[in-house]
Formats: C-alpha cells, structure tokens, sequence
C-alpha cells in the first residue's frame, strides 16, 4: 500500500479511537447526568460546532430535500439516544457489537447474495450468544434490545446520509439534520441537563469533549481517510469499533466483559469485515456525510 494509502488508514483509526474514547467518557458522565441528557447535550455541542464549520443555505431546498435532512436528524437522534440508553446497561464494547447489526442486515438488504447472508447469519450467531446472556441474567435484557434498536436507526442514518449527500452540497445537510437532532432529543433530556448543569457547571466541560471527540474531530479525520482510501477497506476498518469500545471501555471505565462476550464481540467483528469485503452493493460512502459516526 503506498503512502497515501497508509495515512488513510491512519486516519480511520483515529477516528475510531476518537469516537470510542467519547462513548467512554459519555458513560462517566451518566453518573452525573441521565443517557438523555448526555445525548441532548453532545448533540447540542455537536450541532453549534457544525454551525461554527457550515451554514446551510436551506432556503434553496425544495420538499424532496427537506424530507432527506428530516429522516437524517430523526436517525441521528434515535442512534444516539438508544446508544446511550444501552450503553448505561451494558457494557460498551457489547452496545456497540449489537448495534452493528443495523448496518449488516442493511449490507443483506442491498446485496442479496447468499454469502452476505452467511455473513449475517454469523453476526446474528455472535448476536444471539449476547442475548443468551441476557436470558441468563448476566446481561440487561433492555440493554441488548436498545442497542439493537439503535442498529436500525443506524441503518436509516446510512441510507438518509447517503440521500442528503446527493442534495446537498458540502456539510449544510448534515448540520441541519444535527440541528433536527438537537430538537427531537430536547423533549428526553433538555431538562434534566439543565438541571444537572446548574447544580454542577463543571459537566459542560466533559460533554463538549464528548461532542469534540465523537463528532468533530471523528469527523475531520473520517472525510480525509476516505479521499485516500476506497470505501471498502473503510468499511473493513470500521468493523474494528467494538474492539476499541472494549478498549476504552476499559481505560476510561475500567469496564471489563467476560470471555464469552470476548468470543461474540469477535464473532460480530468477522461478520462485519466478510460484509465490508464481500458485498457487491453498498451505498457509497459519500465524504459529504457519512463520516459522522454513530455514537
């Protein structure tokens, strides 16, 4: 692989050490803070620095891309609520291994070949051992159906981004949708946040790092990788998420799951890279909007 190539995928890693590293911290936060307000809060964050970055020219959009940037924001707010909704019941690492599930049915969707469902199949196996845990009590069974709701809307996100990015020139979309997003949640969190915030002011200073990290700086290190690399081996990349949840989780936490967990987080990992390398039909990866991550 030539040079560019090696930064690309430099740069993707980052990425997800960023995201990751924010999920973390966004889950010390819910011993302050309810997940709604955390979510309220880093997508408000996140939609002021978008705004500092692009300012979308909405009055040009007729109805067709109204509805796009619509169905973006709800799915941005429904992915990063029911995240963190999870994420607050079980560990991080294993949230984010559900949640990938979106994303491979969705792979299963748009390919419709019989090694994509071999591949989903085998998620759904790493998947079912997770929910067999929870059956046991060793997991929230709440916890896994969140996360797992939070994979359909990660679903919706990919296909909407994809939409918008063909409207909507550069980030403006994607910043109103961020805006929408802000709107929908404030109803589950707005209050508890201010609430929390005035008793203790400190906690802003953790949730724009939260916002930093999982948005901004995700962000510009995704839309760079992806002129370097093709969307394949991003993809390929991309499926290495639940094992820096772990990792941070970790860290920052000092969450630890089990080795039966271990064993279904890596099974879910090698579905999602079989996918990434296999699958005929994926919606392209547009630089416009899909780099946003998912938590």
């Amino acid at each position: 692989m030539d040079r560019r190539g090696g930064i690309g995928i430099g740069l993707v890693l980052a990425g997800i050490c960023s995201v990751q590293s924010g999920a973390a911290v966004a889950k010390l936060l819910f011993d302050y803070l309810d997940p709604a307000a955390v979510t309220w809060l880093r997508l408000g964050f996140a939609s002021l620095i978008l705004l500092a970055i692009s300012r979308p020219r909405m009055r040009s959009w007729d109805r067709r891309t109204w509805r796009a940037v619509v169905l973006l924001g709800v799915a941005l707010a429904g992915m990063n609520l029911l995240f963190y909704l999870a994420a607050d019941r079980i560990p991080l690492a294993l949230a984010v291994t559900c949640e990938l599930v979106g994303p491979l049915v969705l792979a299963l969707a748009l390919s419709r070949r019989w090694v994509d469902a071999l591949w989903v199949l085998l998620a759904g196996a790493g998947v079912a051992i997770i929910g067999a845990q929870s059956l046991t009590g060793a997991l929230d069974a709440i916890g896994v159906l969140l996360a797992i709701a939070a994979g359909a809307c990660w679903a919706g996100y990919i296909m909407s981004s994809h939409a918008v990015g063909e409207l909507v020139p550069g980030v403006g979309g994607l910043t109103a949708a961020m805006c929408i997003a802000a709107i929908v949640t404030t109803p589950f969190g707005a209050v508890q946040a201010v609430e929390g915030v005035v008793a203790q002011p400190w906690l802003l200073l953790p949730a724009l790092g939260v916002a930093i990290l999982s948005s901004a700086i995700a962000y510009a290190f995704e839309l760079a990788a992806l002129r370097r690399i093709p969307p394949r081996v991003f993809g390929v990349l991309m499926s290495l998420e639940p094992v820096a949840a772990g990792v941070f989780a970790l860290l920052i936490v000092g969450e630890l799951i089990g080795g039966i967990e271990v064993v279904a987080l890596g099974i879910v990992v090698a579905a999602s890279i079989g996918v990434a390398l296999t699958a005929s039909r994926t919606p392209p990866v547009t630089p416009d909007t899909a780099p946003i991550v998912q938590q």
